[in-house]
């Protein structure tokens, strides 16, 4: 008769042996925040057992964020194969080229063909569901969201024509409108964490985020699913504190030993990333000259010591690096800001590119889902976003524009709880090039697109409707022009030095602003320093 130890060490296998028991048709949930706790050697095994054996087939995803960046971390684009993949959803994909091969990612391959049904939720929608899941509630109910893509209204979150189930409902409470998700169980679960012992116990010791990853367990476990593991090391029982240990082993049933993954895209370790250490007062971090640098540098201005900030990804996560680099945060005055993104980390340098998600220098970390009732709660005032298109309307685009449909992430929930607004982007874009001659801004090569369109494409937040009903303020921030959004529309504030207003401005913009101030301010000339 074997011994409870040897039971207990049966849960540690190879990742192909994790996998080998999913079936066809089953629904997979995983965690991962771009490359920050993708469990991408689950991933890898899953798509070589398709590639050797054709099962299983016409698998459902589910990701409550982006897994993996497409490249050195595939993550979800391991399984982005047709047969395997019959529908996915998530909070937001990766759309970036590959430098190495020039190629887009396999997922925006499927949904720009439609070979797969697509879904594309708000995180905070995703995170919550879990929640939902996990108590085998009916499902998710929220007023975020109306009047956005995700109402039905609209599309309700479907981006392929294969999509043809309704995944959200409307539904009026009280004479108010909310958005309804219904539950559907999820029969495996990928987490990925530092350390287990022989029992399952998961701790996240060298993982900047946690992510969903308990929210996930719970609620495959519900579902009376699998929850399989991926560390680095195991360790013996009882060797760690309690509080280390984040996900029982009550709700792990396999766990894979990977002993050397990336801690994210281009970082092989970092402990900066995991608090418990003092900012030096500077960083290595340093944004190029151009027009990010410039937009940033403007953005900056709206920041204010002690008002909790959250930055979302894209240009807006560009703020915090530049206002190092400027010495806003010389000594001990990064103690003196409150910043934070979607994903739990609160305090530190906020990062950009592919290392945002988690902050350097942080002093406190809370999971996925907590993080959305902290921003649903009304608790981050000041909300610095991206944007890709704005429109005559007042609505703003950033989940799906031109070929490209990398989804919302966590802006929606961002946008409708915070009191101030800042949206951060180019003018124009595709091939936009400037300099900055003599602290003034000159157009080497205007983008061929423009952002401040008659329509957007997709509403991912409907700006000035929220402005005029909810009391919202709201500014939109590029390297030629500031605006103010007002009930009525865009009133032109600032111009950069060295632009001219009709050519460079008005004539680029398929709706004039409702007003041109008067006298119409030139953006600081600091912002254009070398």
């Amino acid at each position: 008769m074997s011994g409870a130890g040897e039971r207990d060490m049966s849960k540690i296998c190879t990742a192909a042996e994790a996998v080998a028991d999913i079936r066809a048709g089953q629904a997979i949930g995983s965690v991962g925040v771009i490359g920050w706790l993708t469990p991408d050697a689950l991933f890898q095994a899953l798509a070589q057992r398709f590639r050797e054996t054709a099962a299983p087939r016409d698998l459902t995803f589910f990701f409550p964020v982006s897994v993996g960046d497409a490249m050195g971390i595939r993550g979800m684009d391991h399984v982005a194969i047709e047969g395997l993949m019959k529908r996915v959803v998530s909070g937001n994909f990766i759309n970036a080229v590959d430098p190495a091969t020039g190629k887009r990612p396999e997922m925006m391959r499927l949904i720009r063909e439609n070979k797969v049904e697509a879904y594309c939720w708000p995180i905070g929608a995703t995170m919550h569901w879990l929640r939902e899941v996990a108590r085998r509630s009916p499902g998710y109910l929220t007023r975020i969201g109306v009047g956005s893509y995700i109402d039905p209204r609209q599309q309700g979150g479907k981006y392929t024509p294969r999509a043809e189930k309704d995944l959200v409902r409307l539904m009026e409470i009280d004479g108010e409108e909310y958005l309804f998700y219904p539950s559907w169980p999820l029969d495996v679960g990928f987490l990925r964490a530092t350390s287990a012992d022989e029992y399952g116990n998961l701790s996240f010791e060298d993982e900047p985020i946690t992510s969903s990853a308990l929210a996930m367990a719970l609620a495959v476990k519900a579902s009376g699913g699998t929850v399989i593991a991926q560390v680095r090391k195991i360790v013996p029982r009882q060797s760690r504190p309690v509080h280390d240990v984040r996900v029982p082993g009550e709700l792990v049933d396999r766990i894979v030993v990977e002993p050397q993954p990336m801690m994210t895209t281009d970082v092989r370790y970092d402990d900066a990333y995991l608090g418990g250490q003092v900012f030096p007062g500077h960083g290595p971090d340093r944004l190029p000259p151009g027009a990010d640098k410039i937009i940033a540098r403007r953005a900056a201005c709206e920041i204010r010591p002690g008002v909790p900030t959250i930055f979302g990804f894209g240009a807006s996560s560009d703020v915090p690096t530049v206002m190092m680099e400027d010495g806003a945060f010389d000594g001990d005055r990064l103690l003196d800001y409150r910043f934070t993104t979607e994903h739990g980390p609160f305090g530190g340098v906020v990062m950009s590119g592919w290392q945002f998600s988690a902050n350097k220098y942080p002093e406190a970390l809370i999971d996925g889902p907590a993080q959305f009732d902290f921003i649903n709660g009304g608790n981050c005032k000041v909300a610095a976003l991206a944007f890709a298109q704005f429109d005559e309307a007042g609505n703003v685009n950033v989940s799906r524009f031109g070929a490209a449909n990398p989804g919302p992430g966590g802006f929606i929930d961002i946008a409708y709880n915070a009191e101030t607004l800042l949206f951060t982007g180019t003018f124009t874009t595709g091939g936009l090039k400037v300099a900055i001659e003599d602290g003034r801004l000159r157009i080497v090569r205007e983008g061929q697109v423009r952002k401040f369109a008659e329509r957007v494409q997709e509403i991912t937040y409907p700006v000035r409707a929220n402005v005029a009903s909810r009391g919202q303020t709201a500014k939109l921030i590029t390297e030629r022009a500031v605006f103010d959004v007002e009930p009525e529309g865009l009133v032109l504030t600032e111009i950069a030095p060295g632009i001219d207003l009709q050519t460079q401005v008005l004539d680029l913009m398929d709706y004039p602003p409702i007003r041109i101030a008067h006298p119409l301010s030139l953006m600081d000339a600091a912002l254009f320093r070398p």
